[in-house]
């Protein structure tokens, strides 16, 4: 991975940092042996050749390592950041440096240049789109909804330039797209119940692989080493309330617990409620949490799980963070409206003044384990973009006769993933006797 590529036209911060982007892209490739065995696949068989492929991504060394497998599959690749804040410097420097992929993140980016950068990979005009949140969907469909006045300006502005055969070659060259995570399905599964959805979209979320694993061990994980590394704060003894009980917050639920933390799970769904109750954690409302609670973390895809009334109810000192995909699961502009700040503390950390109690909000409300630490482990994502990858295939090689709805991976590929996985870890497991596929085949054999 340490060929010269001619530069590509990108907005990265420094070509310099690429050196150290290589370095720690390499480092997560020695964890995504799963990916290195599709990349080598990718390149003798050139599965996306001439393909151009657009992907709003967190730029991470996982997201290097699946940009690269795009490129050897033959892939003409442009990538930009799914998150202002999860931008990797050196690992977007070394993408552009290193192997001539177009680039357009850098950390830190305000809304304005955010929005320039999904602008930069509309214009790449894909046949393929990747996504992790539905911004580049989300964008193509109001542009062929005509919903111009719905676009950021950025992306208005360029998008008014087009003439009507421009605008509508752009929609109708995608042939198919993929979606890493839970928020932008349920953003693609409501364009679909409406009927706008223009082109197929493989739901990676929906793999067993990726949700049972990525959002559970990844988003536990992560999520705790990002509270970590912004406040260095002791979980043990403290009281962590964990907003959401899907694989996200139960996976950080049991890594807070593990940590010594006094969990409390605050549920809407009552099924999700009875499994954290069985589970162990202690589940109650908002309200009865808010007065209790040293750190809350909100896991859930929603808007506003914490309130300005839940927030008025907190301790002194309370830090609230978010690990769900968009920054509007913490009512911040409430915030903002009826306290006095911020005041930035450490990196990471903003206190705001409600009245005589002190509110710490990390990562500026947006996903604390990528803002404030580095996404999820190497070894999961490897998983989570081994789909992506094969998905993407999979599009080039069924878009025709998929229909314009959001779909599953098939199910012999995930079990391919997962068996691919154990091997690399060095697990054996059994295999069914002729006698055992029998008895699971018939209906006549019982006690």
């Amino acid at each position: 991975m340490t060929a010269t590529a001619p530069h590509a036209a990108s907005d990265v911060k420094d070509l310099s940092l690429a050196d150290g982007g290589r370095r720690r892209t390499e480092w997560a490739e020695r964890s995504m042996p799963v990916l290195r065995q599709i990349r080598e696949r990718f390149a003798k068989e050139k599965p996306l050749a001439g393909r151009r492929l657009a992907a709003c991504l967190h730029v991470t060394t996982e997201t290097a390592n699946l940009a690269v497998t795009l490129q050897a599959g033959g892939a003409d690749v442009a990538l930009c950041a799914s998150n202002p804040l999860s931008t990797q410097d050196d690992v977007a420097a070394h993408l552009v440096r290193d192997h001539g992929i177009k680039v357009y993140a850098i950390k830190g980016e305000d809304h304005t240049t955010y929005y320039e950068h999904i602008r930069a990979a509309l214009a790449h005009r894909a046949d393929i789109t990747m996504d992790d949140g539905a911004d580049l969907v989300s964008a193509l469909h109001m542009v062929a909804l005509n919903r111009l006045d719905d676009l950021a300006p950025p992306v208005r502005r360029w998008v008014e330039t087009l003439s009507p055969a421009d605008r509508t070659a752009l929609v109708r060259g995608v042939i198919g797209s993929t979606e890493e995570t839970t928020t932008g399905v349920i953003r693609l599964k409501a364009m679909a119940k409406d009927g706008v959805l223009a082109f197929p979209v493989i739901a990676v979320n929906d793999s067993d692989t990726k949700h049972l694993f990525d959002n559970r061990y990844g988003t536990g994980q992560s999520t705790l080493d990002g509270i970590l590394r912004a406040t260095n704060l002791l979980i043990a003894g403290s009281t962590v309330v964990v907003a959401g009980y899907g694989w996200c917050g139960r996976g950080f639920a049991q890594r807070a617990r593990g940590a010594g933390a006094n969990v409390i799970v605050t549920e809407i769904d009552p099924m999700k409620a009875l499994e954290a109750q069985m589970d162990g954690f202690r589940v109650a409302t908002m309200a009865e949490a808010a007065p209790v609670g040293d750190i809350f973390v909100t896991l859930t895809g929603n808007l506003h799980v914490v309130r300005l009334e839940h927030m008025r109810l907190m301790k002194d000192g309370a830090v609230i963070a978010n690990s769900g995909h968009f920054n509007v699961e913490i009512d911040l502009e409430g915030l903002a409206r009826e306290a006095k700040g911020p005041t930035p503390l450490r990196d990471n950390v903003d206190e705001w003044r409600l009245g005589a109690k002190r509110i710490c909000v990390l990562a500026e409300g947006r996903l604390v384990n990528l803002a404030a630490a580095e996404g999820h482990p190497a070894s999961v994502m490897d998983m989570s973009f081994a789909n992506q990858a094969l998905a993407a295939e999979y599009v080039v090689q069924n878009a025709a006769k998929l229909s314009k709805d959001v779909h599953r991976i098939p199910a012999d590929l995930d079990r391919e993933i997962a068996r691919l996985k154990l091997a690399a870890m060095g697990v054996g497991i059994d295999t069914l006797t002729s006698e055992q596929q029998r008895y699971l085949a018939s209906w006549d054999q019982g006690t």
